[in-house]
């Protein structure tokens, strides 16, 4: 049996000098505990999503410096930790000193094993290849094969000698890859153990996944298998990511032992069997994190974790009356206290009795400040100002004046509560406001630029409108456990009232039909495969119950919604054009958003402003469909 403690720790990103202190307080304790072996996750000197950072020469010597401490506090215990390997004299593929992202064991004060991640992944917000020297070109260059490179780590502990097979977070995820780590340490093995450092952001759902994985592969190769994740937040500039560590053990039959507590930095401890006649640990069940508690869970402490690293404690959001503001003003009232959280509505002539007084209430409901500004004056104003002033052609001397048409009044009042008086608030406030939009809005670009799409956090953009809505009724019934989002404005028809086109009395409200919509958004957006308008045509004309089945909507709905082929083409078209068109400029400018999806806007989510393209297969059937249809 070995003891060992599994350092699930936050990592601050660009700290190496924290991470590094608060490595030696673990270890220090983990020493009084008499643990064997002490395990932290990938790049736990460091951080890992850094930016550029890496091209820093003296930050890469500090992160030397630094894990040279951690080795040298390995005198009683083993200690296995993730940092950046450097090679001074030799250079990557960009010409800039080389760097390997690495996993250290070091035992009595010395380093016994350095190994280096084999696969390094370049998709959703991966960038591993622009920084780090993967295993894979090293055995290219050294004209080897791979599997001889991938060598178990010996460690004597108590008189045994036992063998590690140490792996860096994607070279567990190898399904896709030419070469499978595991199978190639247990070539060059016998092994004793397999560990896993990793530094993977949570994503609703992906533990399932990994716990199936990871089960499996215990299981295949008839060893312990311990994952280490850390927590915490880092991000890659225009999208934050959570880390939920959900570090977990798994015996040689592939049951989970042992986990720990997700969003929680801890320093865990466990007996583990490795030999056969070793006593496993009974299996245990983990929750389901593909659930609202875990939606919350993530969003909650994605806020908290940001307040903190930018230092802000005063927050201003405007509350309209709707679903979004709601929410949002929600969650940070569990984060920071009322006094702090000061919730301005800014009603034009266009805003109904209705959300007026639902604001308020809300406001009342949360104890936070609260104030009403209206703006219908400096709206006529400006809209006066650019009606009355005439342009002057100076070529010919002639004149002429603007039209302010109803759309551009609309963009008027957004720009007016966002970049005039949320902005000038927040400033007097000592604060920042937010960004109330969510993830369909964001999708085809239904908010304004400089107005309900600025902020210093976008905290609900990675979640669709039917999850804004899960999440009313979480905050009602689990947190609050209370009404403190009132029903009526979950059940109140989305609107943005900007006309009286849009008035939530007469049951109008925004374009978007959320039911059909946000699962159409989706697969342009999230699925793997990317969808475009040649899948979804492909798949309602084998029958909208097709299309249904393969979007996740409600049965029965695109018939409903669309009568004939025509009406389901031209809305198809309608928000295709937005969604590849100035919903891309518009994304580019929009705050940093939270991520919790499978795919989220902004690093995640690369994009290229090019024009609007259907395929040809789709030009196809469309010319068929509408043929039948006349």
């Amino acid at each position: 049996m070995l003891k060992i403690a599994l350092g699930q720790m936050e990592v601050i990103p660009g700290r190496p000098d924290l991470n590094t202190d608060k490595m030696l307080i673990m270890i220090q304790d983990a020493c009084n505990q008499h643990a064997d072996m002490i395990i932290f996750p990938e790049m736990a000197i460091p951080g890992y999503l850094l930016g550029d950072t890496w091209e820093q020469m003296s930050f890469l010597q500090d992160c030397e410096d630094f894990g040279r401490q951690i080795i040298a506090a390995s005198q009683t215990i083993c200690i296995i930790f993730g940092n950046v390997a450097v090679q001074w004299d030799k250079h990557g593929d960009d010409g800039r000193v080389r760097k390997h992202n690495a996993c250290f064991v070091a035992h009595h004060g010395q380093l016994l094993a350095t190994r280096i991640k084999t696969l390094h992944p370049n998709y959703r917000e991966f960038d591993d290849t622009r920084h780090f020297f993967s295993l894979r070109k090293l055995a290219l260059e050294c004209k080897q094969d791979i599997e001889t490179l991938l060598i178990p780590a010996k460690v004597t502990i108590r008189n045994k000698e036992y063998s590690l097979g140490c792996i860096i977070c994607e070279d567990g995820w190898n399904d896709d890859y030419n070469v499978d780590p595991i199978a190639a340490l247990q070539a060059n093995g016998p092994l004793d153990l397999i560990i896993n450092l990793s530094s993977s952001p949570f994503t609703l759902g992906k533990n399932n996944k990994r716990n199936r994985v990871f089960s499996r592969q215990a299981r295949e190769i008839g060893i312990p298998l311990i994952y280490v994740n850390t927590v915490g937040l880092q991000n890659n500039g225009k999208t934050i990511y959570t880390f939920d560590g959900f570090s977990t053990v798994y015996n040689r039959m592939g049951e989970i032992i042992a986990y720990c507590q997700p969003f929680t930095e801890t320093l865990d401890y466990l007996d583990l069997a490795i030999n056969a006649n070793d006593q496993d640990l009974p299996s245990i069940s983990v929750p389901n994190d593909f659930t609202i508690d875990s939606l919350y869970q993530a969003v909650n402490y994605g806020i908290r974790k940001f307040l903190q690293s930018i230092g802000m404690t005063k927050v201003v959001i405007g509350l309209s009356g709707g679903i979004d503001s709601a929410v949002n003003a929600s969650l940070f009232a569990r984060i920071l206290n009322p006094e702090n959280i000061l919730l301005v509505n800014m009603p034009s002539k266009f805003n109904s009795k209705t959300t007026r007084d639902l604001a308020a209430q809300l406001a009342k409901n949360l104890g936070c400040l609260y104030t009403v500004m209206p703006i219908e004056e400096s709206v006529e104003y400006t809209a006066s100002q650019i009606s009355g002033t005439p342009v002057t052609n100076l070529a010919d001397g002639r004149q002429f004046n603007f039209l302010v048409s109803s759309f551009v009044l609309e963009n008027i009042q957004a720009r007016d509560r966002s970049a005039r008086l949320l902005a000038g608030i927040a400033a007097a406030f000592g604060g920042g406001f937010t960004c109330n939009a969510n993830k369909t809005e964001l999708s085809v670009g239904y908010s304004t630029l400089y107005g309900d799409q600025a902020g210093f956090l976008a905290a609900l953009a990675d979640l669709w409108k039917h999850q804004v809505y899960q999440l009313a009724d979480y905050l009602n019934t689990h947190v609050y456990e209370r009404e403190v989002i009132p029903q009526a404005i979950i059940d109140l028809v989305p609107s943005a009232e900007l006309s009286f086109e849009q008035s939530v009395d007469q049951g109008k409200g925004d374009p978007i039909i959320y039911p059909y919509h946000d699962y159409l958004f989706r697969s342009f957006m999230e699925y793997w495969n990317r969808a475009t308008p040649e899948d979804i045509l492909v798949w309602y004309s084998q029958g909208p119950a097709v299309l249904e089945q393969k979007l996740g909507c409600q049965a029965g709905l695109v018939k409903r919604l669309f009568p004939s082929p025509r009406e389901f083409i031209e809305d198809l078209e309608r928000w295709w054009r937005l969604y590849t068109g100035m919903a891309i400029a518009k994304r580019i400018q929009a705050p940093p958003v939270l991520a919790v999806s499978r795919r989220v806007y902004g690093f995640d989510h690369r994009e290229a402003q090019n024009s609007v393209y259907f395929t040809q297969k789709y030009l196809k059937i469309k010319h068929t469909l509408l043929s039948g249809d006349q």
